[in-house]
């Protein structure tokens, strides 16, 4: 294989390819190989006929776009790390020529990344930022862990009220007629939480166990069931209890029945640690920000587009993965919210934009400083992974593709440029 550059004009580069006749020649005999079933050749048993004959019935090229498909794999790579470009988006492929005496050529488009000065990146000055812990924020953690121990007791006629819980039987009418997913039995309804639809939990304050209520309610408009969206609906709601939250005692004992402390004080002691903890890595996870995006100002690069599409592509991948912890998909939020996804990917290309900024300059400063993520790193990296997944290290790593390994080891790389960024910083 010769790879040769051709020409570069900004971020576009071509490129040429050629492949010895005898290799590309070798790639068509895997092609007939795998594709000489599919061909009815008359005088021959299906997947029987000669390269030969099928070539001289459909033509000398039948075979040559898989032989192609079949080599580019091998070759692209090894072209692109010889001329030492670095393509970010998928290459245009155009044949020049295929002959007995040249072999294969190929003339290949791909678009690269940009080429800039980096800007000044050490002697940064940043403000320190510290988030202190108040006691306000040991309580409100104390409380919380008041709320999760807490038990939910039937109260005899107990009228509802906000924050108490209603278990209901209920069934939905439209216009006379029961709808799908209208109904349940021994529904735990909290009142105040709004997971039902606007207006329904409020017309439940006041009743008692063993009350039937009529709920007059209308669906929004851009609710996801589209035959309901808009539509006003009856609910017939029966409760069947009324529970209330009793919390226990912020004392000694509940430290012993809630953690491994005998005393409230160690109990709240541990809490403020790990706050503080928290308060640290937040402060220093805002510090590091700072830094990126000062330094990422002090270099004049543009984000080449496709660049940036990717980066919304993998920004909405994680809203999605997020939208289904709560039940939701990503297009289900943009029928409740009235948006298209055209006007979704607009909203994120700024930000887009700045990450692929600073992800273009960081590589760049540890190209410069010569920063790379070594086997001790990678080993560190996943020990650290199969302690948070309860996963054996070595099962982790065969579970990793080749593209996951690379990613962890670029991750890695990054923050130690980052830390040398911050090392070199003037923190006020």
């Amino acid at each position: 294989m010769k790879a040769e550059l051709i020409k570069k004009e900004g971020n576009k580069v071509t490129l040429k390819i050629t492949v010895d006749n005898n290799k590309f020649e070798a790639a068509v005999t895997k092609s007939y190989n795998k594709n000489k079933g599919k061909y009815n050749i008359p005088g021959f048993r299906k997947g029987k006929a000669p390269k030969v004959v099928i070539e001289t019935q459909y033509g000398k090229g039948i075979f040559y776009n898989d032989a192609i498909e079949i080599l580019f794999p091998e070759v692209y790579p090894n072209a692109i790390k010889e001329l030492n470009i670095d393509p970010i988006d998928r290459p245009d492929l155009d044949v020049e020529e295929i002959s007995q005496d040249n072999g294969l050529v190929m003339v290949v488009n791909v678009e690269v990344k940009p080429e800039f000065e980096l800007g000044a990146y050490k002697g940064i000055e940043v403000a320190k930022v510290d988030n202190n812990v108040t006691e306000t924020e040991v309580e409100v953690s104390l409380d919380e862990m008041l709320n999760k121990n807490a038990r939910l007791v039937s109260v005899e006629d107990k009228a509802l009220e906000n924050g108490n819980t209603a278990i209901i039987d209920f069934e939905g009418f439209e216009s006379g007629v029961a709808f799908e997913g209208g109904k349940g039995e021994n529904h735990n309804l909290v009142i105040g939480s709004n997971t039902f639809i606007p207006g329904f939990e409020e017309q439940l304050i006041g009743k008692k166990a063993g009350e039937e209520i009529e709920v007059n309610v209308t669906f929004p408009a851009e609710y996801h069931a589209e035959n309901l969206a808009g539509k006003p609906v009856v609910f017939n709601v029966k409760v069947n209890d009324v529970k209330v939250k009793e919390l226990p005692e912020l004392d000694d004992e509940f430290a012993k029945d809630a953690s491994e402390f005998d005393t409230l004080a160690e109990l709240r002691a541990d809490v403020r640690a790990k706050l503080e903890e928290e308060a640290k890595n937040s402060s220093e996870a805002q510090m590091r920000n700072v830094i990126v995006e000062k330094v990422a100002a002090n270099t004049e690069v543009e984000a080449p587009e496709s660049m940036i599409q990717q980066q919304i592509d993998n920004m909405l991948m994680e809203l999605n993965y997020q939208l289904q912890y709560q039940g939701l998909n990503l297009q289900q939020l943009l029928e409740m919210t009235g948006r298209d996804i055209a006007e979704l990917r607009e909203e994120r290309k700024a930000d887009a934009a700045k990450l692929v900024k600073s992800s273009l300059v960081l590589e760049a400063i540890a190209d410069a400083e010569k920063i790379d993520s070594s086997d001790e790193d990678f080993s560190a990296e996943l020990e650290k992974m199969s302690s948070m997944y309860n996963m054996e290290v070595e099962k982790l790593k065969a579970s990793l593709r080749e593209s996951d390994i690379e990613d962890i080891k670029n991750q890695i790389k990054i923050r130690k440029t980052i830390d040398l960024l911050v090392e070199n910083a003037i923190i006020a």
